[in-house]
C-alpha cells in the first residue's frame, strides 16, 4: 500500500513494543538495537509488505522514520530475519493483547459485552498472482503450483473491527476443535456476549463449552450431516429456529478480512511453516496497530477546534 501514515504507525508500534517487550533479550546484547525497535520495523514490513531487503533500504532512505524509531541506522536484513526467527506466538499475543487494551479504553459503554465472530481465511505463499494463478487452472487445465497453504483463523469483534484473537496452521484442516481455543484467547481480552461462526465450526461441544463456560450465545448454523440425522440439545435448536437475523452480523468478519488483504497484504511468506506462521501472527497484529492509529486520529481531529 501506499505509504500514509508511516511514520505514525511507527510510533504507535514502538510504543506497544516497548509495552510488551523488554530492551534487550539477555545482558549479553549487543545493545545496538532495542527488541521493540526490531518489533516496530517487523510491523512496518508487515503494513506496507516489504520484504527483508526492501526495509533495509527504506529505513537507509528514511530520516525521519528513523527519528521516529530512535535508531541511528537501519538494520541490516539478517538482522530482522534472525529477530523474527526467534519471536514467539505469546509475544505477539501480548502485544495483540495491549492494542486491545487501548483501543477499548476509548470505548464508550465499555460494560457492555462483545460480539465476537469466528472464522478463518487463507494467505498465500508468495507473490504470485492469484489471478494468473486461477487463469492457469481454469484456461490451461494446470495443476494449482501449490498443495497447501497457510490458514489464518481469528477471533474479532464485530462492532471495533478489531481483532482479539488468532492462529495459523498449515491448511485445508479442519479448525472446528480450535474454535474453544480461540473463544478462551478473545475472553481474556474482553468480556463475550455473543459468538458466531459458520457451518465449519458446527458441534456441540462447541456450543456446551460457549454457553456454560463463558456464559455467552452462541449462533452456529447445524449443517453437518444430513438431514434425516436426528441431532440432540442445542444443534436441534438451531436447526428448528435458527436466529437468521442475529447470524447477519458474522458477515462483518469478511469484512476484516477484506480490509486486511487491501490495506496490508494478502500474503504469508517464508520458505519454512515456522516463518509463515510468524508472519500471519504479525500480520493481525499490524491490523490492529493500523486500526489503533486510526482511532487516534479520529479522536484527534473530532476534539479539535472547528474555525470557520
Amino acid at each position: 500500500m501506499a505509504e500514509v501514515g508511516l511514520l505514525a504507525f511507527a510510533r504507535t508500534a514502538l510504543e506497544v513494543g516497548r509495552a510488551v517487550l523488554p530492551p534487550y533479550r539477555t545482558r549479553f546484547s549487543k545493545h545496538q538495537f532495542t527488541q521493540p525497535q526490531l518489533l516496530a520495523i517487523l510491523c512496518l514490513m508487515r503494513y506496507e509488505d516489504w520484504t527483508f531487503r526492501e526495509a533495509e533500504v527504506r529505513l537507509g532512505e528514511h530520516r525521519e522514520l528513523r527519528e521516529i524509531l530512535s535508531l541511528s541506522r537501519g538494520p541490516d536484513f539478517t538482522t530482522l530475519y534472525r529477530f523474527l526467527h526467534r519471536l514467539d506466538g505469546p509475544t505477539i499475543d501480548r502485544a495483540v493483547g495491549e492494542t486491545v487494551r487501548r483501543m477499548r479504553s476509548w470505548r464508550h459503554g465499555g460494560r457492555r459485552r462483545a460480539r465476537v465472530a469466528v472464522d478463518a481465511t487463507g494467505l498465500a505463499q508468495g507473490a504470485v498472482s492469484t489471478f494468473f494463478v486461477r487463469r492457469m487452472h481454469h484456461h490451461g487445465q494446470k495443476p494449482l503450483p501449490w498443495r497447501h497453504w497457510l490458514k489464518w483463523v481469528v477471533g474479532a469483534d464485530l462492532e471495533q473491527q478489531f481483532l482479539l484473537s488468532q492462529s495459523a496452521r498449515r491448511g485445508p484442516w479442519n479448525d472446528c476443535a480450535s474454535l474453544p481455543t480461540i473463544v478462551e484467547a478473545a475472553s481474556r481480552q474482553t468480556r463475550i456476549g455473543l459468538v458466531l461462526a459458520d457451518a465449519e465450526f458446527d458441534s456441540e461441544r462447541n456450543h456446551i463449552y460457549i454457553r456454560s463456560q463463558l456464559g455467552a450465545q452462541s449462533v452456529i448454523p447445524a449443517k453437518r450431516g444430513k438431514k434425516t440425522w436426528r441431532i440432540h440439545g442445542v444443534r436441534a435448536e438451531m436447526r428448528r429456529a435458527f436466529p437468521r437475523r442475529i447470524y447477519r452480523r458474522r458477515a462483518l468478519i469478511e469484512s476484516l478480512f477484506s480490509s486486511v488483504k487491501r490495506k496490508l497484504s494478502a500474503r504469508a511468506p517464508g520458505r519454512s511453516l515456522h516463518m509463515q506462521t510468524r508472519q500471519a501472527l504479525l500480520l493481525g497484529l499490524s491490523f490492529n496497530l493500523y486500526r489503533l492509529w486510526h482511532r487516534c486520529l479520529f479522536l484527534r481531529m473530532s476534539t479539535e477546534p472547528i474555525i470557520l
